[in-house]
């Protein structure tokens, strides 16, 4: 069953599959909604972020929606176009009292029809090649917009004093504003004296550059990888500079003053906010939580943060994917990596997990290139499969994940680079961009297959995770169990105490069916690791 949520100029209607429609005033939507969710439908409207925050403001839930927005980017990734952006626009004025306000009416767009939108993508995706598979896709990835609408709702538990004791022990007190806290201005400083520049310009990369090579310092970034390469006393307390000045800037003081309030951290996601379908944060970082902050993730008294953490996702998502058996026997335990070294394709588990990650992301050189041809000849399925991939990507084609997700098409200026090294009278020069372009569209493709179905499994992980936590009958929402952050293979449930053995349990049984979801039967494992802590720094 499905109920359109479609905008009107006076109100909103909600449209049955058989036509049937009723139209409620904005201010009464949150109680319509709230009524006919008993019948368990599945909403259709043109944006969850728009349309749940304000039910879940008015303590109304949802089970169930298809994201018009979102699954028009899927839509238009498979036909190659642009996607539409006027999804969010308010209906033009419903009448005009002065002519500033005529041509504003006149110019502006009509609001979307959720319903002619939906006709248009059922009859698409009945289309597709394989339709059961998309209209998967279409599901999970509506679920996930619902559920980060839900977790900006509930927000992460975060202990602002603990978070400003850290800063404090790291940095020093608090300074004024537009200062260097003090720990920062002695570590400057004892740069500044063991190179024997003054002043140094430690905050900007480039003459930080140059200083350094005044100094007799051969560099040519100030990236730490380089930098701990250089045998210099100042490297030290440099390298703790660019640490220490990384937290304040990214979330130091003024950061804890913007994104916590009310013991909560709320960030924006954005489901598929990635090509890959991967998740993105509009602000606040919270896709990158350094190990530093993670202490002042604090649950509330008598609650806990349960966290989970899928074990190696991405080889155990390459192993489904090719159907490889060598592979999914080799991870039938919770580390894949020691069970690739049990099968003796490599002879450590640094090499297992180096040589898996080159496979995935194209490595060619150090480790990587040296252990491959072994995890190829031991793993023929599964490194075929990506090596199809890059190939397909080399030649501009384009690649598919398992519920179908499609890469986009190389640029034009790819396609330029092709054609020139393939034109008469092409030099060297020109074979080699062209050859350089191909390679990197290759690693691109190679790891989208891989990284874009391990997005689709998260999916249904955390879709099956929010089905089994919620209870009609247990209260409002952030009373009973619920997810409250997710970065790409972890999440994390705040939860009551006394219910944190339920809640283990249901986010190894998600994960499980999460395989199963998406890729039918097989022997692949997708074993989680949990930990049910009061502070998030404890999970690890």
């Amino acid at each position: 069953m499905h109920i359109v949520v479609d905008r009107r100029p006076a109100g909103v209607a909600l449209i049955d599959d058989d036509g049937g429609e009723t139209l409620v005033p904005e201010q009464g939507l949150a109680a319509a909604v709230a009524a006919r969710e008993a019948e368990h439908p599945r909403w259709v409207w043109t944006d969850t972020a728009q349309w749940y925050p304000p039910l879940l403001a008015a303590g109304v839930r949802v089970e169930r929606c298809h994201d018009l927005a979102l699954v028009d980017a899927l839509l238009a990734g498979i036909d190659g176009r642009v996607p539409r952006r006027d999804w969010g626009r308010p209906p033009a004025p419903a009448r005009a009292d002065t002519l500033f306000d005529l041509d504003q009416a006149q110019d502006a767009a009509p609001p979307v029809s959720a319903a002619h939108a939906w006709q248009q993508q059922r009859a698409a995706i009945a289309a597709h090649a394989e339709p059961a598979r998309l209209t998967l896709l279409a599901a999970a990835e509506s679920a996930g917009a619902l559920t980060a609408a839900e977790m900006r709702h509930a927000g992460l538990p975060w202990s602002a004093a603990a978070h400003d004791a850290l800063l404090t022990e790291a940095l020093g007190p608090r300074p004024a504003p537009g200062r260097r806290p003090a720990g920062l201005e002695a570590l400057a400083a004892e740069v500044e004296r063991l190179l024997g520049v003054h002043p140094l310009p430690i905050d900007s990369p480039p003459e930080l550059v140059k200083a350094l090579r005044r100094a007799g310092l051969d560099v040519a970034t100030t990236r730490s990888a380089e930098l701990k390469q250089l045998d210099h006393p100042a490297i030290v307390p440099l390298l703790q500079y660019k640490t220490l000045s990384r937290l304040h800037t990214a979330n130091g003081w003024n950061w804890l003053d913007e994104w916590v309030h009310g013991g909560r951290f709320r960030p924006t996601f954005v489901p598929g906010g990635v090509v890959t379908g991967r998740w993105a944060s509009d602000g606040g970082g919270a896709l990158q939580l350094p190990k530093q902050v993670r202490p002042a993730v604090v649950a509330d008294p008598g609650w806990a943060l349960v966290v989970a953490d899928a074990a190696q996702l991405e080889p155990r998502i390459l192993a489904a994917l090719s159907g490889d058996a060598a592979m999914a026997h080799a991870g039938a335990g919770v580390d894949l990596y020691a069970g690739i070294v049990a099968s003796g394709a490599v002879a450590t588990r640094e090499h297992a997990k180096v040589g898996m990650l080159g496979a995935m992301y194209g490595g060619t050189t150090g480790v990587s290139a040296l252990v491959l041809p072994r995890l190829a000849r031991s793993f023929p399925q599964a490194v075929g499969y990506v090596e199809a991939a890059a190939r397909a990507g080399e030649r501009g084609e384009r690649v598919t994940t398992r519920l179908g997700r499609t890469s986009p098409a190389p640029s034009a200026a790819w396609r330029d680079r092709q054609d020139a090294a393939s034109s008469e009278g092409a030099g060297e020069a020109e074979g080699r961009a062209a050859r350089t372009a191909s390679r990197s569209w290759g690693r691109f493709t190679r790891n989208f297959v891989v990284q874009g179905t391990a997005a689709e499994w998260a999916l249904a992980w955390m879709a099956g995770v929010r089905r089994r936590l919620w209870n009609p009958e247990g209260g409002p929402l952030t009373a009973q169990p619920h997810l409250v952050f997710f970065v790409h293979d972890e999440l994390i449930v705040h939860c009551p105490l006394d219910r944190v053995a339920e809640v283990e349990e249901a986010l190894r049984a998600a994960a499980f069916d999460a395989g199963r979801i998406v890729f039918g039967a097989t022997p692949v494992s997708f074993p989680v690791s949990v930990a049910a802590v009061q502070r998030y720094s404890d999970a690890k």
